[in-house]
């Protein structure tokens, strides 16, 4: 039998040990009982940005943003859809960099939107740009 996954939950930042043959059966936190899963980005910030990055056992897409950014608001519909075909084998996370300025440096993000592909705490792959759905959901199944 498989090793459970650790999950960290959107609503509380909880990890949880959930079987990986239990994902596509809409797991519920064991803090507080939501969904673990609900097919929307987590929005991050400075505060939980390490604790989702480094202790989810599925890879973590990160749409690095800002409200005043057309093309990001233009893709942030898109990457909603993209979290409902990726969900549960990969979360989808969005970080303000206006609001959390030392991790967009720390991460040396010149270009917004700049999505960035996460597994085991690492940085794996980057992409800058808008994409629609389609282009996102392909390019983070051939990247994790």
């Amino acid at each position: 039998m498989a090793a459970p996954l650790h999950i960290v939950c959107p609503h509380c930042d909880a990890v949880n040990r959930v079987p990986s043959a239990k994902l596509p059966e809409q797991p519920v936190c064991g803090k507080c009982k939501r969904p673990l899963f609900g097919g929307h980005p987590v929005e991050l910030n400075s505060g939980n940005f390490s604790r989702h990055i480094e202790r989810n056992d599925i890879p973590v897409l990160v749409d690095f943003w800002a409200p005043w950014c057309g093309p990001c608001r233009m893709m942030a519909p898109a990457f909603t859809q993209a979290a409902q075909q990726l969900e549960p084998v990969m979360r989808l996370a969005k970080l303000n960099t206006e609001e959390a300025q030392e991790l967009a440096a720390r991460y040396n993000i010149r270009s917004i939107p700049t999505l960035a592909l996460f597994r085991n705490g690492r940085e794996i792959t980057r992409q800058a740009g808008a994409m629609d759905a389609a282009g996102i959901v392909r390019w983070a199944r051939g990247k994790s």
